[in-house]
């Protein structure tokens, strides 16, 4: 149930990026343009904080698309690897087979 939550929460902060993209880089250009005076830069690093946290894209993190697990992920099959060696032993990852020795 919580992996669940992990995957919804990751998916609100993926649109929370797109929604703020373009207003948090005006603002970023206008606080590191020198030849702008220190008020309004000032200003516009203000506006910058108040912009919600999750915009931002540091905050996001890779997760399995599965599962929720944030480590030992495959950007290419968006799935954590021990959930893809799940999806190997079932037969449901095309070409893949689990193997031992």
């Amino acid at each position: 149930m919580a992996k669940k939550a992990m995957v919804e929460r990751e998916k609100k902060r993926q649109r929370l990026v797109e929604k703020y993209a373009a207003k948090r880089a005006a603002l970023k250009e206008i606080a590191n343009d020198e030849s702008k005076p220190m008020e309004e830069r000032f200003k516009a690093r203000l506006k910058l904080a108040k912009l919600p946290r999750n915009s931002s894209p540091t905050r996001l993190h890779n997760r399995c698309q599965l599962t929720g697990r944030p480590h030992g992920y495959y950007r290419k099959l968006k799935v954590s690897r021990i959930a893809l060696r799940e999806l190997g032993s079932t037969g449901q990852a095309p070409g893949l087979v689990k193997s031992s020795w």
